[in-house]
């Protein structure tokens, strides 16, 4: 099974890849039969393949922090958890043939892979600031770490009706095959600044990461 890489973020944290290449079938013999009753249904099989792949990640990472077993679902906001694990905070992304997991015992986390295309750049002004957009110029790669890194922070804080382009925000920065970006979540009452990690895969890929 095309598992890619593990890496640990922390001693109660990891990151996983998947580099998908096996069919649904293939994936669903692997996982327990939970599974097969909780598929999403009206799916294609594409959007059918990532799913499954994500929790045959989920748990290749689980393996690797606790010898629990436990089953992955997901809550009102669509935000993925082991239901027997509650404490456990999971994040899950997928786009084309990637799938990223970033499994922590305790706390909150964020990850989001994306295909680095033009939809990003054309759409950029309902989600980039005037100031966001000026530091993104006409690099695509730019654009789509700009928003796999609001995604990232969406996901982290794991809320409905965030607004993109004014309550999560990122400071300008130079664009590496690796690095770290601040952002800043700003709610009603409250603000935070957090670290948000990133890499590219391949050349038309990025991804991003978070641990609260």
């Amino acid at each position: 099974m095309p598992l890619h890489s593990l890496t640990p973020l922390s001693n109660h944290a990891i990151l996983g890849l998947w580099l998908l290449e096996e069919p649904a079938a293939t994936l669903l013999h692997a996982l327990p039969p939970h599974y097969a009753r909780s598929m999403p249904t009206g799916r294609d099989e594409t959007r059918s393949t990532q799913w499954l792949a994500g929790r045959a990640l989920a748990h290749e990472l689980l393996r690797e922090l606790t010898s629990t077993s436990a089953f992955l679902c997901n809550d009102a906001n669509g935000r993925p958890f082991f239901e027997q694990l509650p404490a456990f905070a999971v994040s899950l992304s997928h786009s084309g043939q990637w799938v990223a997991c970033v499994l922590r015992t305790h706390g909150r986390v964020g990850t989001d892979v994306e295909l680095v295309r033009d939809k990003a750049q054309k759409l950029a002004p309902r989600f980039l600031s005037e100031a966001e957009q000026a530091d993104a110029g006409d690099e695509a790669v730019k654009h789509s770490l700009y928003w796999s890194s609001k995604e990232t922070l969406y996901k982290l804080h794991s809320r409905r009706g965030l607004v993109f382009k004014e309550q999560i925000l990122l400071d300008p920065f130079k664009l590496r095959e690796a690095g770290v970006l601040t952002g800043h979540l700003l709610l009603e009452n409250s603000r935070s600044k957090h670290q948000i990690h990133y890499q590219r895969l391949a050349s038309d890929y990025v991804l991003t990461y978070c641990l609260e």
